[in-house]
């Protein structure tokens, strides 16, 4: 009785054991191994495209949704240092318009847009068509 119970818990040790050996895991596969070795890609997810916008796409598309990724991230970079310079009291000096609204007379953040002292429409059709412009024409 002693020599199965001794050889119970040696079986037993030796599946506690392999618990904590480390697991023998292949290379991610993945759809798009053309971009494995794109900056960013590390393990363990590998190339991460969750939306699928660069299934069947070749170097060309990678490359250009590459340079949108950072354009847009370095405008939101932007647009964040925008608003808390303006929370922080700083504005333009001058005015914004012949009628004489000066540029500290609008308020900060989304009530510049909507809300009693908001910029007025045509004001913000050309904000939007601008960006549009640079966006279109020159980005």
């Amino acid at each position: 009785e002693i020599e199965i119970m001794k050889t119970g818990a040696a079986l037993a040790l030796i599946g506690s054991a392999a618990a904590f050996a480390p697991a023998q895991t292949g290379k991610a596969s993945t759809q798009l191994n053309a971009f494995e070795g794109e900056l960013g890609s590390q393990p363990p997810l590998g190339f991460f495209d969750p939306l699928g916008l660069l299934d069947d796409a070749d170097q060309e598309r990678f490359d250009r949704l590459r340079y949108v990724e950072i354009k847009h991230g370095r405008i939101a970079m932007l647009a964040f240092l925008g608003q808390i310079t303006t929370r922080g009291g700083l504005h333009l000096g001058g005015n914004i318009d012949y009628s004489g609204d000066s540029f500290d007379s609008f308020p900060n953040g989304i009530a510049a847009l909507i809300g009693p002292d908001s910029i007025p429409t045509a004001g913000l059709v050309q904000i939007i068509a601008l960006i549009g412009l640079l966006e279109c024409g020159f980005m």
